[in-house]
């Protein structure tokens, strides 16, 4: 399965919220930082939306589990 390799190289500072949203959405929090993401069309049609704040590069091979969460606990009351 290929993967696609996605690295936040502009800002979206000034751009529509939309498009912030977006590249929050495919993980990417700060400049320069790159995720692995499956290559699939949901995420094509995210990198398409955001192209001119991506670089994006094709991958082969295993993509990274997504990380989920643990939930806390809920604590009970003394």
């Amino acid at each position: 399965m290929s993967c696609l390799k996605v690295t936040l190289t502009r800002s979206p500072i000034g751009y529509e919220e939309a498009q912030k949203r977006t590249v929050r959405a495919l993980g990417l929090s700060r400049m320069h930082k790159t995720v692995v993401r499956p290559d699939n069309p949901q995420v094509r049609g995210m990198v398409t939306a955001v192209s001119h704040l991506v670089e994006v590069e094709v991958v082969d091979g295993e993509c990274a589990r997504p990380v989920r969460k643990r939930r806390r606990s809920a604590r009970s009351g003394g």
